[in-house]
């Protein structure tokens, strides 16, 4: 596979979470930096470090083949001339499958290097389970009295 250049580190976001629906691991290890410094902690899992274990926690997730559907929300980008962080809320589903599932929180690390921007570290966690809402009260229609 060709060396892919990503201009921005959204374009690089961008071809890892296609990379993630299509469980395609040569192009999910294209987005990755080539240094072996790089980190992937998986949500309930363990630090995984350097392109080795990148890479085989990857195959193991795309074993059973594509079939998650990706939909990202509440993305924040930090970004310098050479880094980004990306915070994001994913939301995966399985088509056909009405389960509701618990959306996890990410943040990825995009480095600027020669080859364009590059992933340096995913970290992705279940989001805390959001408190029910408090009952409203109801408005006071009058205007406060001032003395």
């Amino acid at each position: 596979m060709p060396t892919l250049i990503y201009a921005s580190s959204q374009d690089c976001e961008a071809a890892f979470y296609r990379a993630f629906e299509t469980a395609d691991l040569a192009a999910m290890m294209a987005v990755w930096a080539e240094e072996d410094d790089i980190v992937c902690v998986h949500p309930g899992g363990q630090r995984l470090t350097g392109l080795e274990e990148v890479r085989e926690s990857w195959r193991q997730i795309f074993a059973g083949g594509p079939g998650l559907r990706l939909r990202l929300s509440h993305v924040m980008i930090t970004s310098t001339l050479q880094t980004a962080i990306h915070t994001v809320h994913e939301h995966l589903s399985v088509p056909g499958d009405t389960r509701t599932r618990v959306p996890m929180i990410a943040t990825n690390v995009y480095l600027r290097t020669q080859r364009g921007w590059r992933l340096q570290l995913h970290h992705a966690s279940a989001a805390p389970a959001q408190p029910a809402e408090a009952p409203r009260e109801p408005r006071n229609t009058r205007p406060p009295l001032l003395h």
